[in-house]
């Protein structure tokens, strides 16, 4: 069985492996907040990884996402990813509908790949992005969700623009295909 702690010390770990800048960024927090942040980008990078999995077909993606899912409010077992969220969440408010809106977006991944307007495309980002910074606003101490979930879709997008290739290899194209009309692409 995996202890509080050691699911901590292993989202931490993950957290420095796979996001350096990030992880310096969080150094400065409090112990306590900067292993619940942790613990919220450990699910997000979950979330994010099981979507972009190009070893996955689509059905085996949706089944992973669906099983995430379902153990955000259930029984974590053994994963230590959910064992240090579930513990986050005991200690701060951290809404399970942020959660829930990640996952959404991780499912929108395997059923979308154009987004037809801008509007169509912001609620993607609000979804996979917004709802981190919703997320984490728990953890920091503030009641100003909106402008945790505006910051989170302004950072996707730059991601967005930055990951065009990356996408594309990937079959998607997040730029919206009305602006990328209007301009002949």
């Amino acid at each position: 069985m995996t202890t509080v702690e050691q699911a901590y010390a292993e989202v931490e770990r993950l957290t420095r492996a796979r996001a350096r800048n990030f992880a310096y960024g969080i150094m400065l927090l409090p112990k306590p907040k900067r292993r619940a942040i942790a613990a919220i980008y450990a699910f997000a990078r979950e979330v994010d990884d099981v979507a972009d999995d190009p070893a996955l077909a689509d059905g085996a993606k949706r089944e992973r996402l669906e099983d995430l899912r379902a153990r955000i409010d259930g029984e974590p077992g053994d994963d230590a990813m959910l064992v240090a969220l579930a513990d986050a969440r005991q200690c701060y408010a951290i809404p399970g509908e942020a959660l829930h809106d990640l996952i959404h977006g991780g499912l929108q991944d395997t059923e979308q790949t154009r987004y037809a307007t801008f509007d169509d495309l912001r609620g993607y980002c609000r979804r996979v992005a917004g709802a981190v910074g919703v997320a984490c606003v728990a953890v920091y101490g503030t009641d100003e969700p909106e402008r945790a979930e505006t910051l989170g879709i302004a950072l996707q997008l730059i991601n967005i623009i930055r990951d065009v290739r990356e996408d594309w290899r990937l079959g998607r194209v997040y730029l919206p295909q009305d602006e990328l009309a209007s301009f002949g692409v």
